[in-house]
Protein backbone atom coordinates (compact mmCIF):
# COMPACT_ATOMS: atom_id res chain seq x y z
CA UNK A 1 0.00 0.00 0.00
CA UNK A 2 1.56 3.81 -1.27
CA UNK A 3 1.88 5.73 1.60
CA UNK A 4 0.10 9.36 1.12
CA UNK A 5 2.94 12.05 1.92
CA UNK A 6 2.42 14.68 3.85
CA UNK A 7 2.05 17.92 2.39
CA UNK A 8 5.06 20.15 3.21
CA UNK A 9 3.38 23.67 4.01
CA UNK A 10 5.34 26.31 1.68
CA UNK A 11 5.28 29.80 2.32
CA UNK A 12 4.94 31.94 -0.76
CA UNK A 13 4.03 35.12 -2.03
CA UNK A 14 0.01 33.80 -1.92
CA UNK A 15 1.18 33.08 1.86
CA UNK A 16 2.67 36.05 2.42
CA UNK A 17 -0.09 38.29 0.94
CA UNK A 18 -3.01 37.06 2.76
CA UNK A 19 -0.97 36.95 6.08
CA UNK A 20 -1.12 40.63 5.67
CA UNK A 21 -4.32 40.98 4.52
CA UNK A 22 -5.37 39.14 7.72
CA UNK A 23 -2.72 41.86 9.94
CA UNK A 24 -4.38 44.80 8.05
CA UNK A 25 -7.61 43.82 8.76
CA UNK A 26 -6.93 43.19 12.64
CA UNK A 27 -4.95 46.86 12.27
CA UNK A 28 -7.68 48.44 11.17
CA UNK A 29 -9.99 47.22 14.00
CA UNK A 30 -8.57 49.45 16.20
CA UNK A 31 -6.92 46.26 18.68
CA UNK A 32 -3.81 47.35 18.62
CA UNK A 33 -4.25 51.01 19.24
CA UNK A 34 -5.49 50.31 22.95
CA UNK A 35 -2.97 51.03 25.57
CA UNK A 36 -4.31 47.80 27.30
CA UNK A 37 -3.60 45.89 24.35
CA UNK A 38 -0.30 47.02 24.40
CA UNK A 39 0.70 46.70 28.15
CA UNK A 40 -0.67 42.63 27.67
CA UNK A 41 1.96 41.65 24.66
CA UNK A 42 4.91 43.68 26.42
CA UNK A 43 3.75 42.24 29.88
CA UNK A 44 3.11 38.60 28.13
CA UNK A 45 7.15 38.93 26.39
CA UNK A 46 8.48 39.39 29.77
CA UNK A 47 6.49 36.26 31.47
CA UNK A 48 8.10 34.38 28.09
CA UNK A 49 10.89 35.72 28.78
CA UNK A 50 10.71 34.42 32.67
CA UNK A 51 9.49 31.11 32.36
CA UNK A 52 11.73 29.75 29.50
CA UNK A 53 15.03 31.14 30.00
CA UNK A 54 16.77 27.92 29.73
CA UNK A 55 15.20 27.01 26.59
CA UNK A 56 16.44 29.92 25.27
CA UNK A 57 19.84 29.66 26.66
CA UNK A 58 19.74 26.11 25.01
CA UNK A 59 19.06 27.61 21.80
CA UNK A 60 21.74 29.86 21.78
CA UNK A 61 24.48 26.98 22.65
CA UNK A 62 23.19 24.57 20.00
CA UNK A 63 23.32 27.83 17.22
CA UNK A 64 26.65 29.52 18.25
CA UNK A 65 27.55 27.75 21.69
CA UNK A 66 27.18 30.74 23.36
CA UNK A 67 27.86 30.78 26.93
CA UNK A 68 24.78 31.10 29.19
CA UNK A 69 26.14 33.96 30.96
CA UNK A 70 26.20 36.09 27.91
CA UNK A 71 22.76 34.80 26.67
CA UNK A 72 21.17 35.42 29.77
CA UNK A 73 22.72 38.67 30.71
CA UNK A 74 23.40 40.22 27.20
CA UNK A 75 19.99 39.08 25.16
CA UNK A 76 17.20 38.08 28.09
CA UNK A 77 18.01 40.27 30.22
CA UNK A 78 18.49 42.73 28.13
CA UNK A 79 15.55 42.48 26.44
CA UNK A 80 13.23 42.36 29.89
CA UNK A 81 14.37 46.05 30.72
CA UNK A 82 13.67 47.05 27.34
CA UNK A 83 10.01 45.67 28.05
CA UNK A 84 9.99 47.26 31.44
CA UNK A 85 10.85 50.22 30.37
CA UNK A 86 8.53 50.43 27.92
CA UNK A 87 5.69 49.27 30.63
CA UNK A 88 6.64 51.87 32.75
CA UNK A 89 6.64 54.84 30.41
CA UNK A 90 4.09 53.67 27.57
CA UNK A 91 1.53 55.84 29.13
CA UNK A 92 3.95 59.24 28.74
CA UNK A 93 4.91 58.23 25.27
CA UNK A 94 1.33 57.95 24.45
CA UNK A 95 0.21 61.61 25.36
CA UNK A 96 0.25 63.78 22.73
CA UNK A 97 2.95 66.48 23.16
CA UNK A 98 1.43 70.52 23.65
CA UNK A 99 3.62 72.67 21.33
CA UNK A 100 3.36 76.20 21.14
CA UNK A 101 1.51 78.07 17.99
CA UNK A 102 2.35 81.39 16.40
CA UNK A 103 0.62 84.70 16.20
CA UNK A 104 -0.29 83.90 12.42
CA UNK A 105 -2.99 80.93 13.75
CA UNK A 106 -4.24 83.12 16.71
CA UNK A 107 -6.32 82.07 18.24
CA UNK A 108 -5.30 78.02 18.23
CA UNK A 109 -3.49 75.43 20.26
CA UNK A 110 -1.51 72.54 18.64
CA UNK A 111 0.08 69.14 19.61
CA UNK A 112 1.62 66.35 18.38
CA UNK A 113 -0.06 63.18 18.27
CA UNK A 114 2.28 59.58 17.73
CA UNK A 115 0.12 57.41 16.23
CA UNK A 116 1.18 53.83 14.93
CA UNK A 117 2.55 52.87 11.41
CA UNK A 118 0.20 49.93 10.55
CA UNK A 119 1.46 46.23 9.89
CA UNK A 120 5.29 46.25 10.24
CA UNK A 121 7.94 43.79 9.59
CA UNK A 122 11.15 42.82 11.45
CA UNK A 123 13.90 40.94 9.74
CA UNK A 124 16.41 40.46 12.75
CA UNK A 125 19.85 38.77 12.66
CA UNK A 126 21.63 35.41 13.65
CA UNK A 127 24.61 36.63 16.39
CA UNK A 128 22.07 38.27 18.83
CA UNK A 129 19.42 35.93 17.73
CA UNK A 130 16.85 36.65 20.66
CA UNK A 131 17.72 39.88 21.29
CA UNK A 132 17.90 41.26 17.90
CA UNK A 133 14.31 39.98 16.86
CA UNK A 134 12.47 40.94 20.16
CA UNK A 135 13.48 44.24 20.20
CA UNK A 136 12.21 46.15 17.93
CA UNK A 137 9.55 44.15 18.47
CA UNK A 138 8.93 45.90 21.81
CA UNK A 139 9.29 49.06 19.78
CA UNK A 140 6.47 48.04 17.07
CA UNK A 141 3.79 47.16 19.69
CA UNK A 142 4.63 49.84 22.06
CA UNK A 143 3.81 52.09 19.40
CA UNK A 144 0.27 50.29 18.79
CA UNK A 145 1.43 48.15 15.07
CA UNK A 146 0.83 44.80 13.67
CA UNK A 147 3.99 43.01 13.30
CA UNK A 148 5.70 40.30 11.68
CA UNK A 149 8.83 38.50 12.76
CA UNK A 150 10.97 37.29 10.34
CA UNK A 151 14.09 35.62 12.35
CA UNK A 152 17.26 34.45 10.75
CA UNK A 153 17.86 31.33 9.29
CA UNK A 154 21.39 31.26 10.25
CA UNK A 155 20.49 30.62 13.48
CA UNK A 156 17.91 27.66 13.21
CA UNK A 157 16.97 26.49 16.98
CA UNK A 158 16.89 30.18 17.85
CA UNK A 159 14.33 31.17 15.14
CA UNK A 160 12.00 27.56 15.66
CA UNK A 161 11.99 28.59 19.56
CA UNK A 162 10.74 32.04 18.61
CA UNK A 163 7.83 30.52 16.49
CA UNK A 164 6.58 28.38 18.87
CA UNK A 165 7.30 30.70 21.99
CA UNK A 166 5.53 33.62 19.88
CA UNK A 167 2.66 31.37 18.77
CA UNK A 168 1.86 30.40 22.61
CA UNK A 169 2.15 34.18 23.96
CA UNK A 170 1.72 36.60 21.56
CA UNK A 171 -1.75 37.38 20.35
CA UNK A 172 -1.61 35.43 17.10
CA UNK A 173 -3.93 37.85 15.24
CA UNK A 174 -1.60 41.08 15.08
CA UNK A 175 1.48 39.38 15.89
CA UNK A 176 3.00 36.58 13.89
CA UNK A 177 6.66 34.77 12.94
CA UNK A 178 7.64 33.20 9.66
CA UNK A 179 10.71 31.11 9.19
CA UNK A 180 12.66 30.57 6.42
CA UNK A 181 14.98 31.34 4.46
CA UNK A 182 15.93 32.99 1.09
CA UNK A 183 12.56 32.66 -0.43
CA UNK A 184 10.54 32.92 2.62
CA UNK A 185 12.01 36.36 2.92
CA UNK A 186 12.07 37.23 -0.64
CA UNK A 187 7.99 36.77 -0.50
CA UNK A 188 7.59 39.12 3.04
CA UNK A 189 9.75 41.72 1.23
CA UNK A 190 7.39 41.93 -1.66
CA UNK A 191 4.53 42.88 0.27
CA UNK A 192 3.16 45.95 1.25
CA UNK A 193 4.13 47.16 4.65
CA UNK A 194 4.31 50.59 6.69
CA UNK A 195 7.74 49.84 7.59
CA UNK A 196 10.34 47.59 7.54
CA UNK A 197 13.03 46.90 10.55
CA UNK A 198 15.97 45.18 9.05
CA UNK A 199 19.06 44.39 11.26
CA UNK A 200 22.02 42.96 9.53
CA UNK A 201 24.59 43.67 6.79
CA UNK A 202 24.85 46.02 4.23
CA UNK A 203 24.58 44.31 1.09
CA UNK A 204 21.16 42.71 2.32
CA UNK A 205 20.63 46.22 3.56
CA UNK A 206 20.47 47.56 0.21
CA UNK A 207 18.16 44.75 -0.95
CA UNK A 208 15.40 45.60 1.46
CA UNK A 209 15.92 49.33 0.52
CA UNK A 210 15.43 48.49 -2.63
CA UNK A 211 12.26 46.19 -1.95
CA UNK A 212 11.09 49.09 0.12
CA UNK A 213 11.45 51.60 -2.23
CA UNK A 214 8.99 50.02 -4.53
CA UNK A 215 5.97 50.97 -2.47
CA UNK A 216 7.46 54.15 -0.59
CA UNK A 217 7.98 51.66 2.79
CA UNK A 218 10.24 53.71 5.07
CA UNK A 219 13.02 51.36 6.56
CA UNK A 220 14.97 51.05 9.68
CA UNK A 221 18.27 49.25 8.52
CA UNK A 222 20.69 48.03 11.84
CA UNK A 223 23.73 47.06 9.89
CA UNK A 224 27.71 47.39 10.88
CA UNK A 225 31.00 48.30 9.64
CA UNK A 226 34.46 48.39 11.02
CA UNK A 227 34.25 50.13 14.49
CA UNK A 228 37.33 51.66 15.88
CA UNK A 229 39.35 51.78 19.04
CA UNK A 230 41.68 54.69 19.57
CA UNK A 231 44.34 53.64 22.88
CA UNK A 232 46.47 56.56 24.33
CA UNK A 233 48.85 55.64 26.58
CA UNK A 234 47.96 57.90 29.66
CA UNK A 235 45.55 55.62 31.05
CA UNK A 236 44.66 52.31 33.22
CA UNK A 237 46.01 50.06 30.89
CA UNK A 238 45.05 47.11 32.70
CA UNK A 239 41.34 48.46 32.88
CA UNK A 240 41.21 49.18 29.38
CA UNK A 241 42.67 46.27 28.10
CA UNK A 242 40.03 43.73 30.06
CA UNK A 243 37.35 46.52 28.73
CA UNK A 244 38.50 45.86 25.00
CA UNK A 245 38.88 42.04 25.67
CA UNK A 246 34.93 41.64 27.33
CA UNK A 247 33.86 44.43 23.80
CA UNK A 248 35.80 41.88 21.45
CA UNK A 249 35.28 38.93 22.75
CA UNK A 250 33.34 38.44 25.40
CA UNK A 251 30.40 39.46 22.81
CA UNK A 252 29.55 36.76 20.68
CA UNK A 253 33.32 36.03 20.15
CA UNK A 254 33.68 38.97 17.60
CA UNK A 255 30.66 38.13 15.92
CA UNK A 256 28.76 41.40 16.57
CA UNK A 257 27.78 44.68 15.15
CA UNK A 258 29.50 46.83 17.62
CA UNK A 259 32.62 44.61 18.24
CA UNK A 260 35.73 46.36 18.20
CA UNK A 261 37.24 45.83 14.95
CA UNK A 262 40.53 46.78 14.85
CA UNK A 263 43.01 48.96 17.35
CA UNK A 264 44.89 52.70 16.39
CA UNK A 265 47.83 53.09 19.04
CA UNK A 266 51.69 54.83 18.75
CA UNK A 267 54.19 52.55 17.53
CA UNK A 268 55.52 53.31 21.31
CA UNK A 269 52.64 51.97 22.87
CA UNK A 270 51.57 49.18 20.73
CA UNK A 271 53.93 46.94 22.15
CA UNK A 272 53.03 47.48 25.87
CA UNK A 273 49.31 47.21 25.01
CA UNK A 274 49.97 43.62 23.19
CA UNK A 275 51.63 42.54 26.51
CA UNK A 276 48.61 43.66 28.49
CA UNK A 277 45.73 42.01 25.80
CA UNK A 278 47.95 38.90 26.19
CA UNK A 279 48.28 38.58 30.02
CA UNK A 280 43.96 39.53 30.44
CA UNK A 281 43.16 36.91 27.19
CA UNK A 282 45.21 33.96 29.50
CA UNK A 283 43.70 35.09 32.63
CA UNK A 284 39.79 34.97 30.99
CA UNK A 285 40.04 31.60 28.79
CA UNK A 286 43.09 29.94 30.11
CA UNK A 287 46.65 29.11 27.71
CA UNK A 288 43.93 27.07 25.19
CA UNK A 289 41.07 29.37 24.76
CA UNK A 290 39.75 26.61 21.96
CA UNK A 291 38.72 24.42 24.68
CA UNK A 292 37.28 27.64 27.02
CA UNK A 293 34.02 27.11 27.34
CA UNK A 294 33.62 30.96 28.30
CA UNK A 295 33.75 32.13 24.41
CA UNK A 296 31.23 31.26 21.30
CA UNK A 297 31.90 29.46 18.33
CA UNK A 298 31.58 30.54 14.58
CA UNK A 299 28.40 30.56 13.49
CA UNK A 300 28.95 28.03 10.17
CA UNK A 301 31.39 27.17 7.82
CA UNK A 302 30.88 29.67 5.56
CA UNK A 303 32.33 32.31 7.98
CA UNK A 304 34.80 30.30 9.44
CA UNK A 305 36.42 30.05 6.00
CA UNK A 306 35.92 33.78 5.39
CA UNK A 307 37.56 34.83 8.44
CA UNK A 308 40.45 31.86 7.93
CA UNK A 309 41.06 33.73 4.57
CA UNK A 310 41.35 36.93 6.28
CA UNK A 311 44.28 35.53 8.08
CA UNK A 312 45.98 33.78 5.53
CA UNK A 313 46.49 36.87 3.60
CA UNK A 314 50.31 37.53 2.80
CA UNK A 315 49.89 41.02 3.93
CA UNK A 316 49.05 39.71 7.35
CA UNK A 317 49.92 35.97 7.91
CA UNK A 318 53.68 37.32 9.40
CA UNK A 319 51.55 40.05 11.71
CA UNK A 320 50.23 37.02 14.16
CA UNK A 321 51.38 38.16 17.84
CA UNK A 322 48.83 36.08 19.54
CA UNK A 323 46.44 32.83 18.83
CA UNK A 324 45.66 32.58 15.42
CA UNK A 325 44.54 28.55 16.23
CA UNK A 326 41.83 27.22 14.58
CA UNK A 327 39.78 23.70 14.40
CA UNK A 328 37.73 23.23 11.70
CA UNK A 329 35.60 20.73 13.35
CA UNK A 330 34.75 22.61 16.09
CA UNK A 331 34.25 25.98 14.45
CA UNK A 332 36.47 27.48 16.41
CA UNK A 333 39.14 30.16 16.41
CA UNK A 334 40.96 31.55 19.36
CA UNK A 335 41.19 35.36 20.27
CA UNK A 336 43.63 36.60 17.46
CA UNK A 337 45.60 39.82 17.99
CA UNK A 338 47.61 40.84 14.79
CA UNK A 339 49.98 43.72 14.84
CA UNK A 340 51.44 46.60 12.61
CA UNK A 341 48.79 45.74 9.64
CA UNK A 342 48.82 47.56 6.57
CA UNK A 343 45.94 49.58 5.63
CA UNK A 344 45.22 47.83 2.44
CA UNK A 345 45.20 44.20 3.58
CA UNK A 346 42.36 42.40 3.12
CA UNK A 347 41.17 42.49 6.81
CA UNK A 348 41.26 46.19 6.62
CA UNK A 349 38.56 45.89 3.65
CA UNK A 350 35.79 44.57 5.31
CA UNK A 351 33.71 44.04 8.61
CA UNK A 352 35.71 41.03 10.46
CA UNK A 353 32.75 39.80 12.59
CA UNK A 354 35.12 37.40 14.28
CA UNK A 355 37.70 37.16 17.00
CA UNK A 356 41.14 38.89 14.76
CA UNK A 357 41.74 41.69 16.24
CA UNK A 358 44.31 43.96 14.11
CA UNK A 359 46.48 46.72 15.32
CA UNK A 360 47.36 49.79 13.21
CA UNK A 361 50.37 52.12 14.54
CA UNK A 362 50.86 55.66 14.07
CA UNK A 363 53.40 58.00 14.86
CA UNK A 364 51.16 60.65 16.55
CA UNK A 365 47.80 59.41 17.92
CA UNK A 366 45.97 62.73 16.47
CA UNK A 367 46.70 60.47 12.90
CA UNK A 368 44.19 57.97 13.96
CA UNK A 369 41.35 60.37 13.32
CA UNK A 370 42.37 60.87 10.14
CA UNK A 371 43.13 57.15 9.71
CA UNK A 372 39.24 56.67 10.80
CA UNK A 373 37.98 58.92 8.73
CA UNK A 374 39.07 57.40 5.08
CA UNK A 375 36.72 54.13 5.60
CA UNK A 376 32.94 54.16 5.56
CA UNK A 377 31.28 55.61 8.99
CA UNK A 378 31.39 52.70 11.51
CA UNK A 379 28.01 51.69 13.45
CA UNK A 380 30.20 52.55 16.96
CA UNK A 381 33.84 53.89 17.88
CA UNK A 382 35.85 54.05 20.77
CA UNK A 383 38.44 55.74 22.74
CA UNK A 384 41.07 55.37 25.70
CA UNK A 385 42.37 58.11 27.02
CA UNK A 386 42.65 60.81 29.95
CA UNK A 387 43.13 63.71 28.06
CA UNK A 388 40.40 65.75 27.77
CA UNK A 389 41.27 67.23 24.36
CA UNK A 390 41.86 64.35 22.95
CA UNK A 391 38.22 63.22 23.84
CA UNK A 392 36.85 66.33 22.70
CA UNK A 393 38.61 66.30 19.62
CA UNK A 394 37.24 62.64 19.44
CA UNK A 395 34.03 63.54 20.00
CA UNK A 396 34.07 66.45 17.23
CA UNK A 397 36.06 64.40 14.55
CA UNK A 398 34.81 60.91 14.57
CA UNK A 399 31.23 60.54 12.86
CA UNK A 400 29.94 56.99 13.58
CA UNK A 401 26.42 55.63 15.13
CA UNK A 402 27.77 55.58 18.93
CA UNK A 403 30.94 57.00 20.88
CA UNK A 404 31.82 55.87 23.86
CA UNK A 405 34.84 57.26 26.02
CA UNK A 406 36.86 54.68 27.93
CA UNK A 407 34.79 51.45 27.45
CA UNK A 408 33.07 49.24 25.02
CA UNK A 409 29.86 48.56 23.57
CA UNK A 410 28.39 49.32 27.10
CA UNK A 411 26.33 52.66 25.63
CA UNK A 412 24.10 49.81 23.75
CA UNK A 413 22.58 49.01 27.86
CA UNK A 414 21.46 52.69 28.08
CA UNK A 415 17.58 52.99 27.19
CA UNK A 416 18.07 56.98 26.76
CA UNK A 417 20.14 56.78 23.63
CA UNK A 418 19.43 56.40 20.44
CA UNK A 419 21.10 53.39 18.92
CA UNK A 420 21.74 53.40 15.08
CA UNK A 421 24.43 53.91 12.34
CA UNK A 422 25.10 57.05 10.04
CA UNK A 423 26.23 56.59 6.36
CA UNK A 424 26.80 52.91 5.29
CA UNK A 425 26.37 51.74 9.08
CA UNK A 426 22.75 52.34 9.15
CA UNK A 427 19.62 54.06 8.75
CA UNK A 428 17.34 54.99 11.67
CA UNK A 429 17.68 54.15 15.42
CA UNK A 430 15.87 52.49 18.40
CA UNK A 431 15.98 51.46 22.23
CA UNK A 432 13.61 53.04 24.94
CA UNK A 433 11.34 55.90 23.35
CA UNK A 434 13.34 55.80 20.26
CA UNK A 435 12.14 52.50 19.42
CA UNK A 436 8.60 53.60 20.16
CA UNK A 437 9.35 56.80 17.56
CA UNK A 438 10.72 54.58 15.16
CA UNK A 439 7.66 52.78 14.74
CA UNK A 440 5.49 55.63 15.04
CA UNK A 441 4.06 58.54 12.91
CA UNK A 442 3.98 62.21 14.60
CA UNK A 443 0.95 63.96 13.57
CA UNK A 444 0.50 67.42 13.65
CA UNK A 445 -2.67 68.68 14.71
CA UNK A 446 -3.97 72.27 15.05
CA UNK A 447 -7.41 73.18 16.74
CA UNK A 448 -8.80 76.30 16.11
CA UNK A 449 -12.83 77.75 16.97
CA UNK A 450 -15.07 80.47 15.05
CA UNK A 451 -13.77 82.93 16.93
CA UNK A 452 -11.39 85.45 15.33
CA UNK A 453 -11.79 84.90 11.32
CA UNK A 454 -9.82 87.77 10.01
CA UNK A 455 -10.89 89.11 6.31
CA UNK A 456 -7.25 89.60 5.44
CA UNK A 457 -7.07 86.15 4.43
CA UNK A 458 -9.54 86.67 2.25
CA UNK A 459 -10.46 88.24 -1.46
CA UNK A 460 -10.15 91.17 -2.57
CA UNK A 461 -6.91 91.13 -2.13
CA UNK A 462 -5.41 95.02 -1.37
CA UNK A 463 -2.01 96.28 -0.37
CA UNK A 464 -3.15 96.49 3.08
CA UNK A 465 -3.99 93.17 3.64
CA UNK A 466 -0.51 92.35 1.72
CA UNK A 467 1.53 94.37 4.62
CA UNK A 468 -1.14 92.95 7.33
CA UNK A 469 -0.53 88.91 6.22
CA UNK A 470 3.85 89.46 5.52
CA UNK A 471 4.07 90.67 8.89
CA UNK A 472 1.78 87.97 10.41
CA UNK A 473 3.38 85.00 8.49
CA UNK A 474 6.90 87.08 9.71
CA UNK A 475 5.89 86.48 13.36
CA UNK A 476 6.40 89.79 14.36
CA UNK A 477 3.81 91.66 16.90
CA UNK A 478 5.93 95.41 16.24
CA UNK A 479 5.40 94.69 12.34
CA UNK A 480 2.09 93.93 12.44
CA UNK A 481 1.39 97.64 14.22
CA UNK A 482 3.42 99.12 11.66
CA UNK A 483 1.26 97.29 8.93
CA UNK A 484 -1.61 98.23 11.13
CA UNK A 485 -0.76 102.28 10.91
CA UNK A 486 1.01 101.62 7.02
CA UNK A 487 4.33 102.07 8.01
CA UNK A 488 6.52 99.29 5.57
Amino acid sequence: MASIAKKQVVFDLEEASAMVKDLRVTFDSGKTRSYEWRVSQLKALVQLCEQHEQEIVDALRNDLDKPPLETVAYEVAMLKNSCNVALKELKNWMTPEKVKTSITTFPSSAEIVSEPLGVVLVISAWNYPFLLSLDPVIGAIAAGNAVVLKPSEISPATSSLLAKLLGEYMDNSSIRVVEGAVDETSALLQQKWDKIFYTGNGRVGRIVMAAAAKHLTPVVLELGGKSPVVVDSNINLKVAARRIIAGKWGGNNGQACVSPDYIITTKDYAPKLVDALKSELEKFYGKNPLESKDISRIVNSNHFARLIKLLDDDKVSGKIVYGGEKDESKLRISPTILLDVPRDSLIMSEEIFGPLLPILVVDKLEESFDVINTWPKPLAAYIFTSNKKLKEQFVMTVSAGGLVVNDTTVHLAVHTLPFGGVGESGLGAYHGKFSFDAFSHKKSVLYRGFFGDAAIRYPPYTNTKMRLLKALIGGGIIGVIRALFGSS
